[in-house]
This record gives C-alpha cells, structure tokens and sequence, in this order.
C-alpha cells in the first residue's frame, strides 16, 4: 500500500480508482485499511476544494420527487 497526499484532481481521480478496487474489503485486511485512509483523504480534499454546501430544501424536494416518479 503506497498511499500519497492528494494534491490536484488528477491525484483525486487516481485515488477514487484506487478506492474502487479496494472497497469492499474484508475488515481488518490491508486492503481496508487502504479503504479508510484513502476515504479520509478524498474527504479531506474535497471538503477543502469543493464547496458542496447545504442542499436548497426546493431542489432536494423536486430531486426525490423526480426519484418516485
């Protein structure tokens, strides 16, 4: 397991490939132990990069409107 700061997007890309592979990891493997750093590190990048906020109340209303059908 080589795990590396993510950076810029294209660390962020390869890191969510990475997660793929490794996600569904039986606990207490390697493999996810790999999982849960690599999460904690897109969290990370993204809450620092990527300014998701609050939902607006309307639009998430519409969204599972539309998800019902």
């Amino acid at each position: 397991m080589t795990i590396k700061p993510i950076r810029n997007d294209e660390d962020l890309r390869r890191a969510f490939r990475r997660l793929e592979k490794v996600f569904q990891a039986e606990e207490g493997t390697p493999q996810a132990d790999e999982r849960d750093v690599l999460v904690t590190l897109i969290e990370a990048y993204e809450n620092k990069h990527y300014d998701f906020g609050p939902a607006d109340p309307v639009e998430a209303i519409k969204f599972r409107i539309e998800q019902e059908g």
